[in-house]
């Protein structure tokens, strides 16, 4: 609970805290406090289990305003004396006004000028507001300071605050929310940009979880970080600087990315991971910023227009405090030569940014072993929290754990380690069925490592088994099976796409709309959206994390089922198609799915004609663009595509990209082969093209010359 030091007392002192409305109180005591009247006059008190005190339903969500723009609302509750009554129960009080950062910035000081009227007030010397110390200040979902006092020469009019920045820099304060699990670990969130936030990268610490693979999420933190100190305090160095930088973070999924980047958001940082879905113009009102501002991008292969956006706001970005762009992405490829230049601002903004690849952590076996247990220790302890899973004695299972031979290149990645602790784990309480009955390709010893992902889905699927039960009774777990990888796979922005997405499926065939939306429901109850969406629109359901967990999943599925894509593809818009490209070409990249590799190539031949720009987009983003690369070149080398075809596919391709530079040579010469023949059969007609082809095809050359 966050209240006033000035009414709480030091550290250690025993309190009594109450809702108002309350039956009774509840016992606390104060584990950390600031200076009573001073700019940090705020305490943290801890409460015991009590039938009278009820905590907050969802994680707390502490935000600093990052301009200087005014009057941003905000709200607060409290019981001041203006509220009480003789011989009645306390109080409550609800009070509108706003923030203006400019107001007490010299002092580090929140001042809240109300909306409604000062109250009349006859008593002398006392202040109407007496009793509203310690109430929590929010602007709209994020804590932003508590009330210290009524402001003097103010009418009554204003509250002064103290910001959730100021309490932020201390260390202990820090300390004491990380010691009761009750901290943001991941920055103080932006207040003016708070609709921008991808509010799935939340920094979490669940009390409820919906499924056992939601405990491997970077947000949810369960397990310690560990390892990359040097590269925490290079970022860290870095985002301290003034003014505008980027840095380009990259490598294969579960290596850390989105975990380190989580660990940055210390000592009063703002930090923003914007959504997907936000559009360039929004983006670019990040050039207000003028506090220090970390801009996290994930998945930065597949969000060229946002960086664009971002490198437009740094450029409109008059001020000298820090606005930093940390980028995650598989790769720094092709894609990345194209952001840095696609326009000047780009090179003068990304030129000179700096690149990481993130590799695997450097341990021995022994240290591996450590890690080993430490994770299953910090799994078990977040186990009990799993929704729907049998009560067991999590901590002594971990105890009993034996490492396995962790000395592979494999185990060096920290989501396989960690997931192998996790399904050594639930496989101890509740082992996995016999061989037969699961879709696990027995690899030789030494290649364990390889098939985590499917004992994991093992047991997801038990977590699906159940939850079907009682949302979707009537369809078979097969069909649900088939829907949640249709829905990872393309992805749907509403129920109603997701409905159209559910009639493609020769599954739901002949379905009515009333069981098609209880797998809509079935899909959101085991992986919730962070925040709840309207039924008339917003995302349907949540994301199935880690990544390679759902692409396992939708791999296996695809196997089985190899034509599940092309009717996926009837009817997706330009967001699902690329979607459904880029996570198939990650699914095949998995060592157990290399059958995939000849299904994405034949389903890209099939539908050359619909997805060239898709293919082209995705195989210079993805790590795994073979199969997309071999569909090309197909098409290419195929004697009946026609000439128009070619021409249309050649068009598509960038004029500089060194990934694809052999492909477009081929084709290119192609091309230049076909209006040969033409131009000998009809030269007045056809030697114009031939020129343009040859032309074409010298600079082709040039470019694969300039990179052999």
């Amino acid at each position: 609970m966050l209240t006033s030091a000035h009414v709480a007392g030091a550290f250690g002192t025993r309190v009594q805290v109450f809702h108002p409305g309350g039956t009774d109180a509840a016992g606390g005591r104060v584990v950390w406090s600031g200076t009573p009247g001073g700019r940090d006059d705020a305490a943290l008190v801890l409460t015991g289990d009590s039938p009278h005190w009820q905590p907050p339903g969802s994680p707390v969500r502490w935000g600093r305003a990052v301009t200087d723009r005014p009057a941003i609302p905000c709200e607060t509750w409290g019981t001041p004396d203006i509220a009480q009554r003789p011989g009645r129960a306390v109080e409550a009080e609800q009070l509108r006004g706003r923030l203006n950062p400019g107001t007490g910035f010299v002092g580090n000081q929140h001042v809240v000028d109300l909306d409604q009227p000062p109250p009349v007030w006859q008593a002398d010397g006392a202040s109407p507001f007496a009793g509203m110390s310690g109430a929590a200040v929010f602007c709209d979902r994020l804590l932003t300071g508590v009330v210290a006092s009524d402001r003097a020469h103010s009418g009554h009019g204003r509250l002064n605050a103290v910001p959730a920045y100021v309490l932020h820099h201390d260390p202990a304060f820090r300390a004491a929310l990380a010691e009761w699990d009750v901290g943001p670990s991941g920055g103080l969130q932006a207040v003016e940009f708070q609709d921008l936030a991808d509010r799935a990268q939340d920094p979490d610490h669940a009390r409820r979880l919906p499924s056992p693979a939601a405990l491997l999420q970077a947000r949810h933190q369960i397990v310690p970080f560990h390892g990359r100190h040097g590269l925490l305090t290079e970022l860290t160095a870095w985002c301290r600087l003034g003014g505008f930088g980027a840095w380009l973070l990259h490598g294969p999924g579960g290596q850390g990315k989105t975990r380190l980047a989580h660990q940055l958001g210390a000592d009063g940082w703002a930090v923003l991971w914007p959504r997907a879905t936000a559009s360039p113009q929004e983006l670019r009102v990040l050039r207000h910023a003028a506090r220090p501002l970390l801009v996290v991008l994930d998945y930065a292969e597949s969000r060229a227009d946002q960086i664009a956006a971002l490198v437009e706001a740094a450029a409109d970005h008059h001020a000298n405090t820090p606005l930093k762009l940390l980028l995650l992405a598989h790769t720094d490829g092709d894609w990345w030569q194209h952001a840095t230049t696609a326009t000047s601002l780009a090179e003068d903004y990304l030129g000179a940014a700096r690149i990481r690849l993130l590799t695997p952590l450097d341990d021995t076996p022994t240290n591996r072993d450590d890690q080993y247990r430490e994770a299953a220790q910090a799994l078990a302890g977040t186990l009990p929290h799993v929704e729907g899973l049998p009560a067991r004695d999590w901590p002594a299972l971990a105890r009993t754990l034996r490492p396995h031979r962790l000395g592979g290149d494999t185990y060096g990645n920290a989501l396989t380690l960690h997931m192998t602790a996790l399904a050594d784990l639930l496989d101890t309480a509740e082992p996995r069925p016999p061989e037969r009955d699961r879709p696990i390709e027995r690899g030789a010893v030494g290649q364990e490592a390889d098939f985590v992902e499917d004992r994991l889905l093992t047991h997801e699927r038990r977590h699906w088994r159940q939850t079907l039960l009682t949302t979707a009774p009537a369809l078979s777990l097969t069909t649900l099976e088939t829907a949640l990888a249709a829905a990872h796979l393309a992805g749907a922005a509403d129920r109603e796409q997701a409905d159209r997405l559910w009639q493609h499926l020769p599954a739901l065939e002949g379905q009515n709309r009333d069981r098609r939306d209880r797998v809509t429901t079935w899909l959101a109850t085991l992986y919730p959206v962070p925040v709840p969406t309207p039924a008339s629109g917003g995302q349907p359901w949540g994301a199935f994390q880690p990544d390679r967990l759902a692409e396992r999943h939708i791999g296996r599925v695809l196997e089985a089922d190899p034509r599940l894509a092309d009717h996926l593809l009837n009817g997706a818009d330009d967001t699902q198609t690329a979607q459904l490209l880029t996570v198939y070409s990650r699914a095949a990249a998995h060592p157990t799915l290399h059958r995939l590799d000849n299904q994405l190539a034949d389903l890209c031949i099939r539908h050359h004609e619909d997805l060239a720009p898709h293919i082209v987009a995705t195989a210079t983003s993805t790590d795994h663009p073979g199969p997309l690369l071999n569909a090309l070149g197909t098409v290419t080398a195929h004697p009946d595509t026609p000439l128009d075809t070619l021409a249309a596919l050649h068009d598509q391709l960038p004029s500089t990209n060194h990934r694809l530079a052999i492909t477009a040579a081929r084709l290119t010469h192609t091309i230049t082969s076909r209006y040969r023949v033409l131009a000998d059969a009809n030269p007045e007609a056809f030697l114009p093209d031939l020129a343009l082809a040859l032309n074409n095809l010298s600079i082709r050359l040039g470019t694969v010359r300039s990179i052999m």
